[in-house]
């Protein structure tokens, strides 16, 4: 026997509007993820197995 498939939520009105403005806050304020120090201990693994 077949699940029915539950309907997506829609936001209106005043939830809507909030939601935009929290969405525009959070994306002005992303940050980034240094990965540099990641990216070293990774080169020196595939050095030392001679796979670089």
């Amino acid at each position: 026997m077949a699940i029915t498939i539950a309907s997506v939520p829609v936001l209106k009105g005043a939830a809507s509007e909030r939601f935009e403005q929290q969405m525009k806050k959070s994306e002005s304020r992303r940050g980034s993820v240094d990965f540099s120090k990641s990216i070293e201990a990774a080169r020196k693994i595939l050095a030392k197995a001679k796979l670089i």
